[in-house]
Formats: structure tokens, C-alpha cells, sequence
């Protein structure tokens, strides 16, 4: 039997505690009008945690071999900059060097702009439509999915990195959480 670190069940926790979406007065239409209402929800906490993260936290990880925080924001701005193009948008705009803490949330916020643009222009008729990718087969829904769980994954990481460093993810400091 595999034995869990204290670590990994925080994760574990944090993501299962966040990856809710709050109720909303009119319910959004058709799959990609949820993705959509996901997404926004994801580009908050995320864009939001890691503006709220001291600079001097960036380069902080939980043991070798394992992302910083600074990269695990650049690897989630990275994912995002590359599904469009999957997708059949345009490319987004390849990713330049980032260090500071402003380049990085400068990425975050234009991938997510970026991937919800790509988002916005596909017909919820086309959800079973396939993509190909190295080695599988997907339907344009499977991926949007896979991306939420992708992103879900490393909000998750993220709150364990913020708490670990006493940091307070900004949407529990308004209500308690």
C-alpha cells in the first residue's frame, strides 16, 4: 500500500475543497457557455493566487525535482497558449522568457484571454468533433474537459504552495474559507 506525505494529501484536499463552481442567477447555455463559466472561475483563483504570492516566493518548491511556484504559473500560461492552436484558432503568441513575477502574471492573464478566445468561437454542435493528438484521438469536448482538470490540478497546487508559504488564497480571505 503507497503511503500519502502530508504534502501530497494537502493537495489533494485543496483540490477537492476548490473545484466548485459558485452558483449563478442564470444558468449558462450549452457546453462550451459551462466551460466558458468554468474557465472565468479558474482565471480568478489562479491569476489571483498568484498576484497575491510575494515575489520572493517564486522560486520557492517543496523539494528538488519539483516546480516552483514561479513555474508551475508558467507551465499552466504554457498549456493555455498552446490549446488554440489545437483547437483551430490562431496560435497564441509564443511565450517570451519570463522571470519577474509581472511577466508571469502578464502571461497567465493573456493565455487565458487567449485559450477563451479560442472557446468562444466554438459551436457547441461540433463538441464530438475529433482532435488529433500524438498518440489518441479526442473530441473537442474531452479536451476543454481535460483542460479544466489540468487546470483544477495545478489551482490545487497552487493553494498548497500559497498556504505552505502563509499565503491566503484572496477569495478565502472574503469569505473565511
Amino acid at each position: 500500500m503507497r503511503k500519502h506525505t502530508p504534502f501530497a494529501l494537502l493537495l489533494l484536499l485543496a483540490a477537492l475543497l476548490f473545484c466548485t463552481v459558485p452558483a449563478t442567477a442564470q444558468a449558462p447555455q450549452g457546453f462550451v457557455a459551462e466551460y466558458l463559466q468554468q474557465l472565468d472561475d479558474l482565471q480568478t483563483k489562479i491569476v489571483g493566487l498568484a498576484e497575491a504570492m510575494p515575489e520572493a516566493k517564486y522560486t520557492w518548491r517543496p523539494e528538488a525535482g519539483v516546480r516552483s511556484v514561479g513555474e508551475v504559473y508558467t507551465h499552466i500560461a504554457d498549456s493555455n497558449s498552446g490549446l488554440p492552436k489545437i483547437l483551430g484558432a490562431p496560435a497564441a503568441a509564443a511565450p517570451t522568457e519570463r522571470k519577474t513575477k509581472a511577466e508571469i502574471v502578464a502571461s497567465l492573464k493573456e493565455s487565458f484571454a487567449a485559450l477563451r478566445a479560442a472557446a468562444q468561437k466554438l459551436p457547441d454542435t461540433d463538441m464530438d468533433k475529433p482532435i488529433k493528438l500524438p498518440g489518441r484521438t479526442l473530441s473537442e469536448r474531452a479536451l476543454l474537459i481535460r483542460n479544466l482538470g489540468h487546470l483544477h490540478e495545478h489551482l490545487g497546487q497552487s493553494i498548497a504552495y500559497a498556504r505552505t508559504n502563509g499565503v491566503t488564497p484572496p477569495w478565502s480571505q472574503k469569505t473565511g474559507d
